[in-house]
């Protein structure tokens, strides 16, 4: 006969992924999925209780627009005036000059804590709402508990001291002492006291605590600190084009995140008015350095003026060189004013930009019209020419020195009274209640993470561990399934009792089709009983083999169980235990195994000696005997053909239980001298790959496997399918049994 092809189990697994069965793993493992959602759900809400809350508070800042620094060089009426933009300012706010000043007069480099009991110390304190200090939880005075409260008016320290953390412990009476992190003591001193020693300077302002309670005081580096603020610091800016910014911060101490929203705001209005006046102050400096100079150039034009008119007498302007002196004094006044607003311009842009090139090319378009106005002056009379070009000087300079005048007086008052564009609209104020932790999403985040969790962890034992759940899986390796045995709640809580015998006791285990007849996998068997009268027809001899890939799979459960069924339909029954490392089949019957098969192989004594009836009628049982150091050897040996030969002609029935075939090569050399061979899986235990290798290695010593028997059936909701319910057996017996 041909060995049974067995296809290889990657053919079913690649027909894709049967949702339904993944379900059905999910179902099955509820509980454990369940167990470890509340976990998690319950963890989070521990950590929303036990976490430190987190406030939030908003100030307003609103940003005008700032005109030109010289008040009247307007050009166009919008010449220098500029939006204030908001996201300069904003990256203005964070700058180090503001947050740095603002860290400097704080203190904020200055960490000092109280130390607070482990885990549930914070808690603890936010729950205090009494007046005074807590009071200490089991005696541990050396924590804070509530109430306590420190006040550090200066603390600098030398760098090999920088960073580190110090410990201060209180003492009676406002007294205190410092000690480093190996408890060495650097100084003590009281509140108020300033103290200088080992490169520490540190006075303390206020210190109310109990005697032992400790505080943490530690000396942050500057530029980290305001690294740290700079990230805490919200801005944003409300609307587009608004000028209005909030300011806002996230902070465990409400009224400290209010204090140094208020100072970075104080300090940044403070700069802009200060930038705001420098500007002023620079252009009235330029101003009177050009005052000087424009009245040179007044009383030059005015004696040359007078000169002429010595030298000529009375020289009257006619309406038409009066009507060009007007024109000619107006283009020279307003090319004056725009190349002294190049100058300016000089100060704050390159030439390359845009304003700048824009006022190049009003002076160009003035300078043009200017020319013309000269072309006509040409056509005058000469002494009207002279009269004209002198009057024109002395007009174009009273004007631009009056103007710069005006001016001067203007920028004077802007300095004395600059107020800046920037203004704090709303003081710092707590947004709400806590911001963080959200306690809600916590638990919510909590209890999807957990379940994903448990999901994942159940699905991934699944995928690494592919065990037989469903006779239709061991069907698809080619082998007939000729009973699924389901997993019998009797026999699991049977426990082992010892019986005394004339010389020692035995554990014995009840038997299943003995003590639960109707049990559903009593009745499973009785089916394979009812199955191996077809399939042991034609057969050369009567014995039947027992064997599985592995331990655990319930060989001996179904040979012990299998041969009382059968007994029971009177047939006499020979139940051998083949397997003389670890069988236990006497034990299942209430027998010893002082002598068994080993001994009669060994040939110690006869057959007749070691076959011993059992409590069952037509059932007789060959234990193993004493355990062997060479079990292979006595089953090779001629002595055991022997013992089957004559087996098979007292019995109508012989069932060999062998051992686990991966395990040993024992199941082989019993497989060649039995006709039918049968093997156990388990259900949840044996995979795939090991049935399929069970059965190349029997196919590899001409041993046919006619079938195999899953064991330990379970109601699973991932096995339900095709197969299982042919396969599941109910309990159906007499109300009177």
């Amino acid at each position: 006969m041909q060995p049974v092809s067995i296809p290889s189990p990657q053919d079913h697994d690649d027909a894709g992924i049967d949702l339904r069965k993944l379900l059905g793993t999910l179902l099955d493992h509820k509980w454990p999925i369940i167990g470890v959602t509340v976990l998690f759900c319950l963890g989070g809400a521990l950590y929303g209780m036990f976490a430190t809350p987190i406030y939030r508070t908003t100030a307003l800042v609103q940003i005008e627009k700032k005109s030109g620094t010289v008040p009247g060089l307007e050009m166009g009426g919008d010449f220098n005036a500029q939006a204030s933009s908001a996201r300069t300012e904003i990256e203005l706010l964070r700058s180090r000059s503001v947050i740095g000043q603002a860290v400097d007069n704080l203190h904020l480099d200055v960490q000092a804590t109280p130390q607070r009991f482990p885990l549930i110390g914070d808690y603890l304190v936010r729950r205090h709402r009494g007046p005074g200090l807590a009071e200490p939880f089991l005696g541990l005075e050396e924590y804070a508990w509530g109430g306590e409260k420190i006040d550090v008016f200066r603390f600098d320290v030398d760098p090999q001291w920088a960073g580190k953390r110090l410990v201060l412990t209180a003492a009676d009476n406002g007294a205190f002492s410092l000690q480093d992190g190996e408890g060495k003591q650097l100084l003590r001193g009281r509140v108020g006291e300033a103290l200088d020693q080992q490169g520490i300077r540190l006075q303390l302002r206020e210190l109310q605590a109990r005697p032992g309670t400790r505080f943490t005081l530690a000396k942050t580096n500057r530029l980290s600190t305001i690294r740290t603020y700079r990230g805490a610091l919200e801005l944003t800016e409300l609307g587009q084009d608004t000028g209005l910014i909030t300011v806002a911060m996230s902070h465990p101490d409400s009224q400290h995140a209010s204090r140094v929203v208020d100072e970075i705001g104080r300090l940044f209005v403070q700069q802009n008015v200060e930038r705001m006046s420098a500007e002023a102050d620079g252009s009235l400096q330029f101003l009177r350095t050009q005052l000087p100079e424009v009245r040179r150039d007044l009383e030059k034009a005015e004696d040359a003026l007078n000169d002429y008119r010595k030298r000529h007498g009375s020289v009257d302007i006619g309406m038409e060189t009066s009507t060009v002196l007007n024109q000619a004094v107006g283009l020279e006044t307003r090319i004056s004013e725009l190349k002294m607003q190049q100058a300016e311009l000089d100060r704050r842009f390159t030439r390359e930009h845009p304003t700048y090139k824009a006022l190049l090319m009003q002076i160009q378009g003035l300078t043009q019209r200017k020319n013309e106005i000269a072309r006509r002056m040409q056509g005058l009379p000469e002494t009207q020419q002279e009269l004209l070009r002198l009057s024109r000087d002395v007009q174009v300079g009273t004007a631009i020195y009056t103007q710069l005048l005006n001016r001067a007086q203007e920028l004077d008052l802007v300095r004395a009274g600059t107020v800046g564009n920037v203004r704090i609209v709303d003081q710092a104020v707590l947004e709400g209640g806590q911001v963080a932790p959200n306690r809600t999403l916590i638990m919510l985040v909590a209890t999807l993470v957990g379940a994903l969790l448990a999901i994942g962890v159940v699905l991934l034992r699944k995928l690494l561990n592919p065990s037989l759940e469903t006779p239709e899986d061991i069907e698809q390796l080619g082998l007939p399934v000729y009973a699924a045995v389901p997993f019998s709640e009797c026999q699991a809580h049977f426990k082992p009792r010892r019986r005394r015998t004339a010389d020692s006791s035995v554990q014995v285990s009840p038997l299943l089709a003995l003590s639960q007849p109707h049990d559903p996998a009593v009745e499973a068997l009785r089916s394979l009983r009812t199955s191996l009268h077809f399939i042991m027809l034609g057969a050369q001899d009567n014995r039947l083999a027992i064997s599985g890939p592995g331990p655990q799979a319930g060989k001996s459960f179904v040979c012990a169980n299998l041969a009382a069924v059968v007994a029971q339909t009177g047939k006499r029954v020979l139940l051998v235990d083949v397997d003389m490392r670890k069988g236990h089949l006497h034990s299942l019957l209430g027998m010893q195994a002082d002598t068994g098969l080993s001994d009669l192989l060994a040939g110690r004594c006869d057959f007749a000696d070691v076959v011993r009836p059992t409590p069952i009628e037509g059932l007789f049982l060959l234990p193993r005997g004493q355990i062997p150091p060479n079990p292979s050897e006595l089953l090779m040996h001629p002595n055991f053909t022997a013992v089957l030969e004559q087996a098979s002609a007292s019995y109508d029935l012989v069932i060999l239980d062998t051992p686990p075939l991966l395990a040993v090569t024992d199941a082989t050399i019993v497989g060649r001298q039995a006709a039918t061979t049968l093997i156990v899986a388990r259900f949840g235990l044996s995979s795939a790959r090991e049935i399929e290798l069970t059965v190349r290695r029997f196919a590899q010593n001409g041993i046919e496997i006619k079938g195999a028997i899953l064991n330990g059936l379970e109601k699973r909701a991932s096995a339900y399918g095709y197969g299982h319910a042919a396969y599941h057996h109910y309990e159906y017996k007499s109300d009177n049994a």
